[in-house]
């Protein structure tokens, strides 16, 4: 008996299906997610938990017409599987494939933005909704929130002031008590005791009706029974807050009963002005892994199944970037007791679960507002405490004010450190979240201090320099494991501004910077074999530069290469240029390697890196390319292979 899911192709299918059929519909799709993100690694909990509720939501809207908008957008798999991408979702977050988030040129029709950073949705809604009346078009605007991005910045703005304008807008919020981690903050607990009052909007109606037909004597009693009128109205009607704030709150629902989900939302579609339906949803659902355990399997995969039940989890032979900064930092925590950690809704991604367990009354998780985190770190700073702001160095991009105006502005000199974990191309995540502009965000920051590590020895003791003094500091990592030990490079002095030579040759120079000194010092070797004799420079700081190594390097060697993981415009290559330019040296013979002026999308971290030819063998022969330029002789035409 084919499935039935076989049969959807278009919301139009889903539309036609006996509304018996949908609950195997439901186990269907979630079996489709679960064997696809087993082979690709995904955002398996939060899918898992949107099936039924992305499924109402296609079936009460005809988003041809209508618009659908999503919050974070990685909880969007069912949705492309109901929009015509079936047939493409086993190529979910594969290079050249379906991206793990809403994206338009996938479907111009059906993902609105592309989306991948928490809090924007209903602001981008919102805008919609009002265009829609300027432009006098009559179709409606939904837009799916979740609980966690519902207590960003950004969120509450936008709630603000769509409460005032009363424009017609759909708000689900998806509420599952969790953001990636569980929720955090008084909007939560907030949440948390709605979950427990009367689920519809009826009570509401009953208890006006009661408080209107209480009798009123004289024009005292008439006032004092108003102000218990209202008091009684607050006390009794849930989802209060957001009522004061001029939308109508209706809920909350089961988000996995999909007739109750449909009857509700048809319902609600003909009343006008702001309305937030809630909904409960359960991460994770149908799959008891993530059900049990949504955090750990929020992203997951690979993995084998049998049965549907995980028989074999991929495994890591060596520690990542993320997995060394969190255990150093709790033994430099164990030692000075001024050290406090902030992370912003991601103690698990930026590996401070361990400190948060350890070390809870110097812990703080500011849910999803970067903002808040690096305001409060710079008031932590500022009465002598070391903060340490784990933020990933795509959303420290959401707090950039705050690093001016809370951090540098203040010149205090106190010690705060941004460990920027996925600094450069984080790999299948794709384009909202390549870290690759940090140093061209930061750099011209007066007082800031920028390093990258080669390895994870390095980064070690680069967050023991960051916190024993020297203002603020940002140390970015990549979404990687360290390297393996096998080149065994020494370990050399360490201070701020200096450089190291790893290797030294007469041919050529690298300076690399950061995940780029390995890939450099293989590129070396690999010249070495053909007769290429090329130096390598650890450059470890992009501010302050190693001048005096680096003018050393340019004026002895015929051709140099600086190398990053990051944009050229204003990168750690602009900040070399800049400085041989100050000192008046030809800068003729120094070429910059990074990531061109556009947009990567997702693949492997091998695969982009080879695409942009930042890999060994690209930085190989783009090396020879430059000798070729100089017409120097043999041995360089016997590497034109690379």
């Amino acid at each position: 008996m084919p499935k039935v899911l076989e049969t959807i192709n278009s919301p139009e299918d889903l539309k036609n299906t006996p509304m018996g059929d949908l609950p195997l519909l439901a186990e269907e799709i979630r079996e489709l997610i679960i064997n696809v993100v087993s082979k690709n690694p995904g955002h398996l909990s939060s899918n898992l938990g949107v099936v039924e509720l992305t499924m109402a939501l296609h079936y009460c809207f005809d988003f041809k017409t209508d618009r659908l908008v999503w919050d974070v957008g990685h909880q969007c798999y069912v949705h492309k599987i109901l929009t015509g991408r079936r047939a493409t979702f086993k190529t979910l977050r594969q290079y050249k494939g379906l991206s793990g988030f809403p994206d338009r040129k996938e479907s111009p029709l059906y993902d609105q933005f592309v989306s991948g950073h928490s809090g924007d949705a209903i602001s981008t809604a919102l805008g919609l909704a009002c265009a829609n009346d300027i432009l006098d078009i009559n179709r409606k605007v939904v837009v799916v929130v979740g609980d966690g991005a519902m207590g960003a910045g950004m969120s509450l703005e936008a709630l603000n002031h769509a409460g005032a304008i009363k424009k017609n807008l759909f708000i689900v919020l998806n509420d599952n008590d969790m953001a990636i981690s569980p929720t955090v903050g008084a909007f939560g607990k907030y949440l948390t005791e709605l979950r427990t009052l009367p689920v519809y909007k009826d009570f509401k109606k009953e208890v006006r009706h009661v408080l209107n037909l209480l009798p009123l004597f004289g024009k005292p009693v008439e006032n004092v029974l108003e102000l218990l009128t209202e008091a009684m109205k607050r006390g009794m009607t849930p989802g209060q807050i957001f009522e004061d704030l001029g939308l109508q709150y209706y809920g909350p629902v089961d988000g996995h009963n999909i007739p109750l989900l449909t009857g509700t939302i048809n319902r609600l579609k003909p009343i006008k002005g702001p309305i937030l339906l809630h909904v409960i949803t359960k991460k994770g659902k149908g799959f008891e892994p993530a059900s049990q355990n949504p955090t750990q399997y929020h992203g997951a995969g690979p993995y084998k199944l049998h049965n549907g039940k995980i028989v074999e989890a991929s495994k890591s032979k060596t520690a990542s970037y993320t997995k060394v900064f969190g255990n150093a930092l709790v033994e430099i925590a164990k030692k000075n007791k001024k050290v406090v950690a902030i992370t912003a809704a991601m103690p698990d991604g930026t590996g401070l679960t361990s400190f948060r367990d350890k070390y809870p009354d110097r812990y703080f998780d500011v849910g999803i507002c970067e903002q808040h985190g690096v305001g409060l770190a710079s008031g932590l700073a500022a009465s002598g405490l070391k903060p340490v702001a784990a933020i990933y160095s795509t959303f420290l991009q959401r707090a950039y004010d705050q690093v001016f105006h809370d951090i540098c502005l203040q010149q205090t000199g106190n010690d705060i450190v941004f460990a920027m974990d996925r600094g450069g191309l984080v790999g299948n995540d794709g384009p909202t979240h390549h870290g690759t502009f940090d140093i061209a965000y930061l750099r011209h920051l007066p007082g800031m201090k920028l390093m990258a590590p080669k390895d994870g020895r390095e980064l070690k003791r680069m967050l023991k320099l960051a916190l024993e003094g020297g203002g603020p500091t940002c140390i970015r990592y990549p979404r990687a494991n360290v390297p393996d030990e096998e080149l065994d490079l020494p370990s050399r002095p360490f201070s701020w501004g200096k450089a190291e030579v790893l290797r030294e040759g007469q041919d050529g120079a690298i300076i690399a910077y950061g995940a780029m000194v390995y890939p450099a010092f293989r590129a070396a070797e690999l010249l070495s074999g053909e007769g290429i004799e090329v130096s390598v420079i650890n450059a470890r700081f992009a501010k302050p530069l190693d001048n005096k190594l680096i003018l050393e390097t340019v004026k002895t060697h015929p051709v140099v290469l600086t190398i990053e993981d990051h944009v050229l415009a204003g990168g750690f290559g602009s900040a070399v240029i800049e400085m041989l330019s100050d000192q008046g040296v030809d800068i003729r013979n120094v070429h910059r390697l990074g990531i061109p002026d556009k947009l990567i999308e997702h693949g492997s971290r091998a695969q982009l890196l080879r695409d942009l030819e930042l890999d060994e063998e690209g930085i190989a022969k783009r090396l020879v390319a430059e000798l070729e330029k100089l017409d120097i002789p043999a041995p360089v035409r016997s590497v034109r292979h690379l």
